[in-house]
């Protein structure tokens, strides 16, 4: 009698353990919960990734955009080389969680056997605040296929740190533990043009 209660118990649990098995009530909500966040993850890669490219060819553009307006000038001053600088920020909209820095050198490439390449006048935009770059008729370099003596170029340099969405917020703070993983991504743009209504673009009080 013992022994058949025993069997009977086996059984029991045998009967249900098969029901279990066979039971396709909530599989497709518990695949739902696994999937989901491996979709999500992937959908922010992407979206990070399609953001940056396209902020990366902005901040490129600034650099040619702010060189067309300036080269088109047959004179500047520093009031606007400002104005020019701020139209290039703009070209990042609607991006602005960083903001760009932008650097814009006159060059003046000096008639000589062995030309120098110096500084006539420069002016940069960090963050919010405009000020003067390099010193007037300092030493800088350019490309060797530009080094032409008795020229004159200007050089626009756009650099931005890029932060991804995910490590920002409006107040500043970061999510703890992204920082170090997702730090700023260097995004940067050298250009040159040489002037188009005259040979020099003077800066009057640069």
């Amino acid at each position: 009698m013992h022994r058949a209660g025993a069997h009977w118990k086996i059984s029991a649990i045998m009967a249900k353990a098969v029901r279990f098995c066979r039971d396709r009530q909530g599989v497709a909500a518990i695949e739902f919960a696994f999937i989901v966040p491996v979709l999500l993850i992937m959908y922010f890669i992407t979206m990070e990734a399609s953001q940056a490219i396209e902020t990366s060819k902005k901040v490129s553009r600034i650099g040619s955009m702010v060189a067309d307006l300036v080269t088109q000038q047959t004179t500047v001053k520093k009031a606007d080389l400002d104005a020019i600088m701020k139209i290039g920020t703009s070209t990042l909209q609607p991006y602005n969680r960083s903001t760009p820095s932008i650097i814009i050198t006159g060059i003046q490439i000096t008639d000589e056997a062995s030309p120098q390449v110096k500084v006539a006048w420069s002016r940069k935009l960090v963050g919010t605040t405009y000020s003067a770059d390099a010193l007037k008729d300092s030493i800088t370099t350019v490309p060797a296929t530009l080094n032409i003596r008795n020229t004159f170029l200007v050089r626009v340099e756009s650099d931005l740190g890029y932060e991804a969405m995910i490590t920002w917020s409006a107040s500043g703070s970061k999510a703890a533990g992204l920082t170090s993983v997702f730090n700023k991504i260097p995004m940067g743009e050298t250009y040159y043009l040489r002037p188009r209504r005259g040979p020099t673009v003077p800066c009057s009080d640069c």
